[in-house]
């Protein structure tokens, strides 16, 4: 079972659906939970691309979407993407076939740059 291709798309799964049960019941807006603190922003004090995605994700189990909006905007708005590349992944593993992800280089400039836009912008304003 270990080699088979639905081995990683369904671990990813489970790790995820575990995680969202534990967010579930700890709000990270408050202090006192055991959820990680995101390494750059404990060495410069500074924001990075994806801070706020754990309260973001928690705001959506809660439905609050304005309030996910604020936490982060780009997540927020990547999310159906991401959680549609994750389906794929799922069901071509279940399928039997293995998916590589081949990303071009426009693609992963494309993304850096709003990743590198997204970090200037939320920390000025």
């Amino acid at each position: 079972m270990l080699g088979h291709p639905a081995t990683a798309p369904l671990a990813t799964l489970v790790a995820g659906a575990a995680a969202s049960v534990y967010l579930y019941g700890t709000d990270p807006h408050q202090p006192g939970h055991w959820l990680p603190r995101c390494p750059f922003n404990w060495a410069t004090g500074l924001l990075c691309p994806a801070c706020g995605g754990t309260r973001m994700v928690y705001d959506l189990m809660h439905g609050d979407f304005v309030r996910a909006f604020h936490d982060n905007a780009v997540l927020l708005l990547a999310a159906p993407l991401a959680l549609w590349l994750l389906g794929r992944w799922l069901v071509d593993g279940l399928r039997g076939r293995r998916r590589r992800l081949v990303v071009s280089p426009r693609v992963s400039m494309a993304v850096l740059g709003v990743a590198v836009t997204w970090t200037v912008v939320r920390n000025l304003f």
